[in-house]
Order: structure tokens, then C-alpha cells, then sequence
């Protein structure tokens, strides 16, 4: 499906219109709330046309992975939003000081302005309406840019939104990379950008030039360290969770695992058997989801070929089943055995159900494979030991940590969601988007004696004594 695009000469008109109301009404907590409110109410009453819309776009999307993926997590996010949001506007107070008394200070949390959101296909609905709640409940105004792959769900998002928001307050733009360059280009008061690494940079680029500043959420390699003290079956179907939900395409589903040599082949049985018992039926293929378009596809048939090439084992997890699929674009979970350091599948994100498996001797080999790398979106450690598990989260740095399972750190909503280094800048999810979309202003209230009311020119006596008492 093709959509009608916006002129990128039009992106200025729309983004002035949603500045201009802002400067003049900025949204009360009051109208936050109820806007939130009747945004949840709207998609909950339109999750089935939700999910025909993903499945449009993908060719076939596990339904029950849409309502969990998207739906679910965005009805969460506004619940645990709507509950809190009272208390995170509130002034926070902070001490003065002595040295500055009598006075009182505090920090205001307000409103940015108009801020500008760049979405991804992989939760085409999820990763747009996540950051999306985040600046509203902040106060703040929207211009939203879904991705082009997935162009059935822009139409639903722009009209679901259109539903809530008049367009002077939340507006939506469709098009393709010319659009989104031009998007990127505009003096937002804060840019949220979701997606690869590459586009990242480009995205982060263009807002400097407007001294905007950028949350960007990239991806990276996550691993999944399995230590020696782990439950072998439980790290096995946590993992086959995290790594074939919605296909793979996930940015936080583990990209490799690191498990002890002497544990691999037993690892590698436990995950066909995952396999089996998920994907097996008829019934269970219905549930395993597409690759979203065919460049995507071929690039992950590019990954396998090049570790067949280098004579790397190629487990597929459900020999022969691939001719019971009559539809396109299905890439059955894979393995590949203790790639090299430089093969294509350790090179790049995978983006796919393809599962380097990595045999490691010590765990402190295992920490330092890891630590050679770009520090990860995720990282997963699975142990029954304690200080297993601690010689591995005090010794890497990720954006976020699953311990004994996978991709649940996204949905607590009380935790901070982001990359470091190269899988991502800043923060989201709750306070801390909030806190995102929000300027910490520090108010200091002076009462009197003022010390300018002594310290001035021409300077001598008194503040040389206040230089000597502060001096101390």
C-alpha cells in the first residue's frame, strides 16, 4: 500500500500553527489528563482495526504479539502515566543553603514547547504513541513522523490522533526519507528519534544545526549471557521468547548468546525444543510473524549464506517446516554456531530470528567479548548464581539489564528505557519521559537581608568579609 504523502514545503506551515497555539494556551495538567484519558479510550476501541492495519503492513503479524507489543504496553503506559502525573508537576523543593539564607528554592518542571517524534516499522504503533504520551503529559505540543514501511499504521495513527488532538496540538506527517529529512530539520524544542544507528547520526546531525537537542533510540548487538549456573531450560525458552516475538525484529531481543562451551550443544537442544513446541502446528505458525518487506528479508538470507560461506554450522530450528508456509517473507528461527569475530551476522544488529550462538570458556571471557563491542541496547544474564551475575552487570555498561529473562525491562513502567554510546542518547518511559520532555527550572526566591543589598561598588569592608567567610 502506497499513502498519500505531505510536501516537505508544508512541514514548515504545520510546525509554525503548533507553536504558535502552544505560545498562546499551553495545555493545563487538567487538559493533559483528559486528553490522555480519551486517548486511551479511542485505542482501546479501535485495537482490532489496530491490528489489521500491522498485519496489512507486515503480511502477517501474530495477532496476540500486536495486542501485547502495541496496544498493551501503550494502555500500561497511559494507566501508570494518569496515576502519576499529579505528582511528577509538582515543585520540587530544594535547600538554599546557608550561605545564601534567608531564601527558598525550588525546580519547575515545564513544558519544552513543540517537540518532533520519528517512529520505526518494528512497533509501528507502540514506539510512535510511547514517546507520544510522554511529551503531552509534559505539556507539550507533537509532530509526529510514523515510518514509511508501514504505511497502513501511519494512516491509523494520524486518524486515531486526529480523533483526540486538533492538529494545532498534535499533527501528523507521511512520507518518505525526503520528508523525514526535512522533518529532522526543524527547530523542534526536543527531537525523539527511534531507529538504526546510521539514520541516527543523520537525524542528530540536522537538529544541530537548530541547537535541538535529541533523544535518540538506536539498537546495537544484546547479548545473552548464559553463565554456568544457569537454569539451561529456562534460559532456553526466555531466550527463544525474546529472540522469535514478533519475528526477532525487536530492538532489545538478545542478537547473540555466550554460553559455556561445555553447555552449548545442550543450549542448542533446549532451543529446538522451543522451537518444536511453539512453531510445530499449524496453528503455531499462524502465531510466528513476517519479515516486514523484502529488503529486510533478503538482507537476513545475505547473513545466513555469508557464515554457510565461512563454513559456519546453520541450524534451522524447524527442518522442513518452511513448506507447510504458503505465505511470503517468513524466515524460520535459526542458529548459527560460534561465528567468527568478523562474520556479517557479528558485524551488524541482526533484526531477525537468526541466533549467533558464541561458546565461551571463563565468564570473564564472555564479559570481555561483550565489553569489545559498542555497549548494547540490552543486556541479558541468566544465572542462578549471585556473583555470577554480578561479575557481569558491574563489568558492562548497557542501556538496560534482564536478569533470567528477556525484553521485560521495556515494559516497567517505572524504569528508565535507553541506549548508551552508540544504541542511544537519553531516556524515556514514566518520570524519566517526562523528565524527557521537560525543563528542569531551577527558581531560587530571595527574601530579605539581600546580600547585593551590602555587596557592591565600590568594593571594600563588607565584602572583603563575605570573601573571607566564604572563603573558609
Amino acid at each position: 500500500m502506497t499513502i498519500a504523502t505531505d510536501n516537505p514545503a508544508g512541514l514548515h506551515a504545520t510546525f509554525d500553527g503548533l507553536r504558535t497555539t502552544w505560545r498562546d494556551n499551553r495545555p493545563s495538567v487538567e487538559q493533559r489528563r483528559a486528553d490522555l484519558s480519551r486517548l486511551r479510550d479511542r485505542l482501546r476501541d479501535r485495537m482490532e482495526e489496530m491490528c489489521e492495519a500491522i498485519e496489512e503492513d507486515f503480511g502477517h503479524r501474530a495477532r496476540h504479539e500486536t495486542l501485547l507489543g502495541e496496544g498493551g504496553v501503550i494502555l500500561s503506559e497511559i494507566d501508570h502515566t494518569l496515576a502519576k502525573l499529579k505528582h511528577w508537576v509538582r515543585p520540587e523543593r530544594r535547600k538554599a543553603g546557608w550561605k545564601l539564607w534567608p531564601a527558598k528554592a525550588e525546580v519547575r518542571f515545564v513544558p519544552l514547547g513543540v517537540v518532533g517524534i520519528i517512529s520505526p516499522w518494528n512497533y509501528p504503533v507502540n514506539l510512535a504513541l510511547a514517546p507520544l504520551v510522554a511529551a503531552i503529559a509534559a505539556g507539550n505540543h507533537v509532530y509526529l513522523k510514523p515510518s514509511e514501511h508501514t504505511p497502513r499504521t501511519a494512516e491509523f495513527l494520524r486518524s486515531l490522533l486526529a480523533e483526540v488532538f486538533p492538529e494545532t496540538r498534535v499533527a501528523v506527517a507521511l512520507g518518505a526519507a525526503e520528508l523525514s529529512a526535512a522533518f529532522s530539520a526543524l527547530p523542534f524544542d526536543h527531537l525523539f528519534f527511534t531507529g538504526s544507528t546510521a539514520v541516527g547520526r543523520k537525524v542528530m546531525a540536522a537538529a544541530a544545526q537548530n541547537l535541538t537537542p535529541v533523544t535518540l533510540e538506536l539498537g546495537g548487538k544484546s547479548p545473552a549471557i548464559v553463565g554456568e549456573a544457569a537454569d539451561l531450560a529456562k534460559a532456553a525458552a526466555r531466550i527463544a521468547t525474546g529472540k522469535f516475538f514478533n519475528a526477532g525484529q525487536t530492538c532489545i531481543a538478545p542478537d547473540y548468546v555466550l554460553i559455556h562451551e561445555s553447555r552449548r550443544d545442550a543450549f542448542v537442544e533446549q532451543l529446538k525444543r522451543e522451537a518444536v513446541a511453539r512453531y510445530r502446528s499449524k496453528r503455531g505458525l499462524d502465531d510466528y510473524t513476517s519479515i516486514i518487506n523484502d529488503a529486510q528479508y533478503e538482507r537476513l538470507k545475505r547473513l545466513i549464506a555469508d557464515a554457510e560461506a565461512r563454513g559456519h554450522p546453520v541450524v534451522s530450528l524447524l527442518e522442513g517446516a518452511a513448506d507447510a508456509i504458503a505465505r511470503e517473507r517468513v524466515l524460520l528461527p535459526t542458529l548459527v554456531l560460534d561465528p567468527d569475530h568478523d562474520s556479517a551476522v557479528m558485524g551488524e544488529e541482526i533484526f531477525g530470528p537468526i541466533l549467533p550462538i558464541v561458546s565461551y570458556a571463563s565468564i570473564d571471557e564472555a564479559i570481555a567479548y561483550v565489553r569489545d563491542r559498542d555497549r548494547p541496547l540490552a543486556l541479558y544474564c541468566f544465572s542462578r548464581d549471585n556473583v555470577e551475575i554480578e561479575a557481569v552487570l558491574s563489568r558492562i555498561v548497557a542501556g538496560g539489564v534482564c536478569v533470567n529473562d528477556t525484553l521485560y525491562q521495556f515494559g516497567c513502567n517505572d524504569l528508565p528505557f535507553g541506549g548508551v554510546g552508540a544504541s542511544g542518547i537519553g531516556h524515556y518511559h514514566g518520570r524519566d519521559g517526562f523528565l524527557t520532555f521537560s525543563k528542569a527550572m531551577p527558581v531560587l526566591r530571595k527574601l530579605d537581608p539581600a546580600p547585593s543589598d551590602l555587596v557592591k561598588p565600590p568594593y571594600r569592608g563588607i565584602a572583603d568579609w563575605v570573601i573571607r567567610f566564604l572563603s573558609r
